[in-house]
């Protein structure tokens, strides 16, 4: 339990500094283009402290579930005094507001990267390209279940092909009998073709060597049988190792590893999105105790998880869970809905088309949007989105999705 306790605070923690790194992005270019920054605080609700440096006040208030950044005249509604009024924020060009609106989902989706590239570089990245490397090595099990596809126990006299001829955890296998192989299915399928002495060419610790291989002539299901269906085997090679979940980098390849895998979970994170209104009803279900592994989760569903790893020791879930929640929110914030940063954007760019348009017709610009006249519709989102909020995290209350142990 105190395992457990322990990484729910430091999930918890990390989501903090991901909020407060979000808000400093956005105060950290403003005041690069000269606009005045009033407040500073992370958190909601009652004041705990705060200080002054310079004309921003900073400050820590009770409730740390957000926080917020006062850029005087954010819009032309925002009141201004006659000292503010020259580095309102509405009066500086539009390309230096759109950065400005955007730099806290930038920085979280460089905080992203960076958490994902620390973990390349130690625990290692998943292995999304099928990299042939050893995750563990064990017996070739003689037969094979023919309708679970589950292996038996290793026996005392079944053999070990692979870690007797001296492959261990790590070793990345490049070629078979002096063919390159591209990946661990092509492995896979040249090692069921082939049976007794035969050379493997592993890369360990940087270094390449080459390793003679005893593979043993077991029983298996055929490629692509479908398990819960009783299916015939057949004589196959085997030489008994495991694909390892994750492959780790050193500093240099982990750059480009990580700008691979940031890109999948970029698409990953918009799919998901897309998908997300047809997966509250399976929200709504899990209130009631059906279980859904898929259905989307709150933050605090999301630090159970992470507890849930931490508590297990398997760190790669909790650093994975810590990157994926700043691309989403990073995605999240950009969509052109106020009240979030993506519809100040769009509301910003609207205003730079429309006097474009104005332009061209001889007509002069048409001044700041009213934000009075879309204050209906972003009543209506906040309701919408507290909603959401709401019912994702009455269900990772009752009914958290959980690690299995």
């Amino acid at each position: 339990m105190i395992a457990w306790l322990f990484g729910l605070v430091l999930f918890a923690l990390g989501i903090c500094a991901s909020i407060a790194l979000h808000e400093a992005g956005h105060m950290l270019t403003a005041k690069a283009f000269g606009m005045k920054v009033r407040r500073y605080f992370i958190g909601f609700g009652p004041k705990i402290f705060s200080f002054r440096r310079g004309e921003t006040e900073y400050g820590l208030k009770a409730i740390p579930a957000g926080g917020f950044c006062d850029i005087a005249g954010m819009t032309a509604l925002d009141p201004v005094t006659p000292d503010e009024a020259p580095r309102a924020m509405w009066k500086f060009p539009v390309w230096k507001r759109v950065v400005v609106l955007s730099a806290g989902s930038i920085t979280h989706f460089i905080l992203g990267f960076l958490i994902l590239l620390a973990m390349a570089t130690t625990l290692g990245l998943p292995d999304g390209d099928g990299r042939a490397v050893v995750g563990a090595t064990g017996c070739a099990a003689p037969t094979q279940d023919p309708t679970t596809h589950e292996l038996p126990a290793c026996g005392p006299g079944d053999p070990s092909p692979a870690a007797s001829a001296g492959i261990v955890e790590d070793d990345e296998i490049l070629a078979v009998n002096g063919t390159p192989v591209a990946g661990w299915r092509e492995l896979v399928a040249r090692v069921r073709d082939l049976s007794g002495p035969t050379e493997f060419l592993i890369e360990r610790d940087g270094e390449q060597r080459t390793i003679t291989v005893d593979i043993a002539t077991v029983q298996r299901v055929p490629v692509g049988a479908e398990p819960g269906k009783t299916t015939a085997l057949e004589q196959v090679g085997a030489v008994g190792i495991a694909k390892s979940p994750t492959v780790e980098y050193g500093f240099v390849p982990a750059i480009g590893a990580t700008v691979d895998f940031t890109g999948d979970m970029f698409v990953r994170t918009w799919e998901g999105l897309m998908k997300f209104p047809e997966k509250i009803p399976a929200v709504v279900r899990a209130i009631g105790g059906e279980d859904d592994p898929e259905r989307p989760v709150s933050v605090v569903g999301a630090s159970i998880i992470g507890a849930d790893a931490a508590e297990q020791g398997i760190w790669e879930i909790f650093i994975l869970m810590l990157a994926a929640l700043n691309f989403f929110v990073g995605v999240f914030n950009l969509l052109p809905l106020l009240p979030l940063d993506g519809g100040h954007i769009a509301v910003t760019l609207y205003e730079k088309v429309r006097d474009a348009l104005r332009r061209v017709r001889g007509k002069a610009p048409g001044g700041p949007v009213d934000y009075n006249k879309l204050a209906g519709v972003t009543m209506v989102l906040v309701f919408i989105g507290g909603a959401i909020v709401l019912l994702t995290v009455t269900a990772d209350i009752v009914n958290p999705i959980r690690l299995p142990e």
